[in-house]
């Protein structure tokens, strides 16, 4: 409810109390009644400004040139549990990760190839359009995650190919300002193929908006950064990065419910790491490593995705390879895993995932299978069964949810 319509209820129930005593019990209850026929009408009007359950648009970013010519976009029905295809919504290279606004006003997509680009769309939640608005240079090789903070008027992004990552400064009109924040990652690991070199792979703020989390698959690190909105900047912290076991290479971190555990998900290693995290340091600290794999599992693996659940009480992984997701339990207390399940993606190579808006369904986004495949969520136990909704998308790699109207 607005707060000019609360103005106008606390008038109306002062007015009513006051004219109590001269009206007598039958025509104060006229007067209670009337008001709250007006209280029901202004909860209505109120109710219209409120996207519905059903009413959902998500964005699918794909890799160009295996069919796909940039960003779909599918309307998705929560009460029915289906998607629709709304067709192409933006022709762009390589599209392999896309976000939005905190406000769902802009959407921001990598162009990941050598020379990487960011681009920027105004979304129309009407219909799912998006309205191209600028392009520039991502400031390094292969972009592949991005994120706005909290104010709107930062953007992140972490170039894979040249391992660096960077910050951007937001316009007002949802364009792509300058470069604000620049820092070069250095270091390798043990792998000489895959770690000879460093390679950011995601960057992701603290719920508190203070500091900024970069795993890096090429040093085996989470590099950690002091966020500063009104400057637009970002500093190494003290302590400037946490570790994760040599050749494990961390993919992407995920915060659990209170912020008060980190998870990594370690592409190389087919594990996730659990940090509890200082929120006045901005330090992890570790406390379990667990297998995303199945225990009978042989073969070659990549984990991809992780994400926390809507209740708080469970965590999803993707791995590629065997073709899964895992589900784990998590100790509210001491924030450590228990795998509860492992399940087939139905499909090839899931690299990302995504839990709707209402926690009732996952969609997993196989990319080498073409396919967008449904998953329904069990609220009590967190365990995934396939609803038999498939969605057919080349290269999908990248899902993001935003509300319709």
């Amino acid at each position: 409810m607005k707060q000019a319509d609360t103005q106008i209820l606390d008038l109306l129930v002062r007015r009513s109390t006051a004219n109590t005593r001269r009206l007598g019990i039958v025509s104060a209850a006229l007067l209670v009644a009337a008001t709250a026929t007006f209280l029901l009408s202004i909860v209505d009007v109120s109710a219209k400004d409120v996207p519905t359950p059903s009413s959902y648009i998500v964005y699918a970013g794909t890799y160009t040139g295996t069919g796909s010519k940039g960003i779909d976009g599918y309307r998705f029905d929560t009460a029915a549990g289906r998607l629709s295809s709304l067709g192409l919504k933006a022709e762009i290279e390589n599209p392999s990760f896309v976000v939005t606004d905190p406000g769902y006003r802009f959407l921001y997509a990598v162009t990941e190839n050598d020379n990487g680009f960011l681009s920027s769309f105004a979304i129309d939640a009407k219909t799912g359009d998006l309205k191209f608005l600028n392009r520039v240079s991502s400031g390094g090789g292969g972009p592949c995650h991005l994120t706005v903070d909290k104010s709107s008027r930062l953007l992140f992004v972490a170039n894979y190919g040249t391992g660096n990552v960077a910050a951007f400064a937001l316009n007002e009109d949802g364009s792509i300002g300058k470069m604000t924040g620049f820092d070069q990652h250095r270091g390798s690991s043990i792998n000489p193929n895959r770690q000879n070199g460093p390679h950011a792979h995601e960057v992701v703020l603290s719920p508190d908006n203070r500091f900024l989390f970069v795993p890096d698959l090429g040093t085996d690190q989470i590099a950690i950064y002091k966020v500063d909105s009104a400057k637009r900047t970002l500093t190494p912290n003290d302590p400037p990065f946490a570790s994760v076991k040599a050749g494990a290479g961390p993919r992407h971190l995920v915060f659990g419910p209170g912020a008060r555990f980190a998870y990594v998900i370690c592409e190389m290693g087919s594990s996730v790491a659990v940090f509890s995290f200082d929120p006045a340091k901005g330090s992890l600290t570790p406390v379990q490593t667990i297998s995303s794999l199945p225990v009978d599992f042989t073969g070659e693996n990549n984990s991809a995705e992780i994400q926390v659940g809507r209740s708080g009480r469970f965590l999803y992984v993707s791995n590629r390879g065997d073709d899964s997701i895992a589900v784990f339990a998590i100790d509210p207390a001491k924030g450590m895993l228990t795998k509860i399940q492992v399940i087939p993606t139905q499909g090839k190579s899931p690299r990302n995932f995504v839990i709707d808006p209402t926690g009732r369904y996952l969609l997993a986004a196989n990319q080498k299978s073409d396919q967008i495949v449904e998953f329904a969520v069990d609220q009590a136990t967190g365990r995934l069964t396939p609803t038999g909704q498939v969605a057919q998308e080349p290269s999908p790699v990248s899902l993001v949810f935003v509300p319709g109207k």
